[in-house]
Order: C-alpha cells, then structure tokens, then sequence
C-alpha cells in the first residue's frame, strides 16, 4: 500500500514515481476476489478504534440517511477504468472499490466539485454550506492534497513576514494580489503562472523556503487551499479567510483563531492579524499545537482505509445496492 505521507525535514514531496508504479501495479493487477474477501477482515478491525469517533468521520463524509436512486448514467464498478477519468482521482478511488462486488454502481464526480449534484455522487470536494448530502466525500487527489511535513524551525525563528505562491486566475485571488502585491516588506506575495502578461511574476520558492516565514497564506483556488494541510502541519501559521469548501481535510470543521488565523474576505485586516500574533507569540504558539492536533487524526493508515470502505459501504447501502449491515 502506498503511504502518501513523508515527515522528512527537507524532502518535502510525496513521491509521485513510487505512487504512480504502486497504482499502474494495482490496476494492472487487482485481485478482485483476493480483495473482496478481505472486506470482512477490514470491518472485523472496527473493533479496534474509537467506533464513536469513526462514525462521526463517516457521517461527516457520507451523510446519506434515507434511499437515494441512482441515475442511469451511474457507472458500474466491472466498467470503472482508467481510461474513462483523470488518473489520480481513479486511482485514488479504485485502491477501494476493488473491495467491492463489480456489478455496484457509483456515480464518480471527479475535478474540482464547487456544486452539489443532483444525485448521490463520489468527488473530492463540496460546498460547505447547504444541503450537501449528494457530495459523498472520498480522499481523492491525495498525492497533491494530503502532504504534511516536519517542520525544524519554531515560530519565533522565522520570519515575520508572510509568503505566498500560487496560480492566479480566480477573481478572489487576483483581489488579493491588486491589494498587496509589491505592497509592503513584509509581504511576499506573487504568482508561479508566469505568462507574457503576468501581472503578479514571482519566483517560485520550495517548501523549506516556505517554512522561513511566520505566516503562510492559505487562499483557496478552484475549490479549497491545497496547501493547507502541510502549512497545518509546520509551525508557521495559517492565515485564510474562512473556507468556503471542503475535501476529506473536513475544512468546515476547523475553528477560527483555534486551527488558523483568520482574516475578512476582503483580506483588509492582513496586517492588523499578522501584528497581533506577533506579539503575541504565546497565542500563536497555541494555535500551532492544535493544527498539529488536527492534523494527526488522518496519518492513520489503517483508520484512513476503513474510513474510505465504510463511505463506499454506505452509499450502496444507502442507494439499495447492499443490505444495511455495516455502515448503516
């Protein structure tokens, strides 16, 4: 199985080579019946974590709680290949649904999902306010999203600047950069979608250059922030508005000035939060240690795998495909 997760002081990248043998590797062969017997094993092993806290993660992620009919569109799981999606996402989703009997059907929504489908769906990311019960969240793009690293450096050693890089084509983004872009010392701030006309050029920086500054910006793109989950990780802080998307991350859970500091919409209060926490390092101290809490609930990869069965589970449950048993 691959481990997405690398803690290494510099090196910080998951290893794409290696997911992608690994992935070519389990396509190439998937021993269905192999996999299809070891279902049980994996729902026997329920037994040995918290079944509350599992449960609270798998109706956040799932929240299908009456029957749901599926449309004719759905794809069966016999015709579920890699050449009918975008390699990650079908990668990132077969590692799972080779547990399952191939005559189920599953609706895959795969890309950066801002709206919430008309039926039952499997994608990566969904609105975080509304009814959003159609978004069945499964860890996808995991590769790319699920990064966390170990930062050497303390808060009070970096920085007191904050940086960010980034593709700027969204209108929320290129707002941010017309207010502060070459704007201020201690702002660093700049695209990597370098293009004759680029307005906003910057160099690119690797992720140790990163984890020099105290504050790391966390603005979402197409939908959430990709870069949230390893800033979280480091001990720099997050500086974002608050989310208006989600992934397996369950970013609508996240606490304001608890997990991340938190700036207005219109990011006029940048400077005046970037001042505070200056001096008050105790405080952002404290917020580093709970994004650090945070963020140890998915480096289990035992529990991260059942999570993901038990979502599947739960929807063909809850789309009349299997018997209530296990995910209910």
């Amino acid at each position: 199985m691959l481990e997405n997760i690398k803690r290494v002081s510099f090196k910080h990248k998951n290893n794409k080579l290696l997911y992608y043998v690994k992935n070519h590797i389990r396509y190439a062969f998937p021993c269905y019946s192999i996999y299809q017997k070891l279902l049980d094993t994996k729902w026997a092993s329920l037994n040995g974590h918290d079944e509350e806290y599992i449960r609270y993660r798998l109706n956040y992620y799932n929240k299908m709680d009456k029957q749901y009919t599926l449309p004719d569109t759905a794809e069966s799981l016999a015709d579920f290949k890699l050449k009918n999606h975008r390699k990650v996402y079908f990668f990132d989703a077969f590692e799972y649904t080779r547990y399952f009997p191939l005559n189920l059907k599953i609706c895959p929504l795969f890309g950066d999902i801002i709206h919430v489908p008309e039926y039952p769906a499997i994608t990566k990311s969904r609105p975080i306010e509304g009814d959003n019960t159609n978004s069945v969240i499964m860890k996808l793009e995991k590769l790319r999203h699920f990064l966390f690293l170990k930062d050497d450096k303390t808060f009070e050693e970096k920085k007191d600047m904050i940086v960010f890089r980034g593709k700027v084509r969204q209108e929320h983004r290129i707002r941010f950069m017309e207010m502060y872009y070459g704007k201020s010392p201690r702002i660093n701030v700049g695209q990597v979608n370098i293009t004759p006309d680029a307005k906003y050029p910057a160099k690119r920086l690797t992720l140790s250059e990163h984890l020099d500054y105290k504050y790391i910006l966390s603005l979402e793109g197409n939908d959430v922030a990709s870069n949230l989950k390893w800033v979280m990780s480091s001990n720099s802080l997050a500086v974002m508005p608050e989310p208006k998307y989600e992934t397996w991350f369950m970013e609508g859970t996240l606490i304001p000035n608890h997990h991340y500091v938190l700036i207005r919409d219109d990011y006029s209060d940048l400077e005046e939060r970037m001042d505070y926490y200056t001096r008050h390092p105790d405080e952002a101290r404290k917020i580093i240690d709970n994004a650090h809490q945070y963020v140890e609930q998915f480096k289990n990869k035992d529990r991260e795998d059942l999570l993901n069965l038990l979502v599947l589970q739960k929807y063909f449950e809850h789309t009349g495909q299997l018997d209530t048993s296990i995910a209910g």
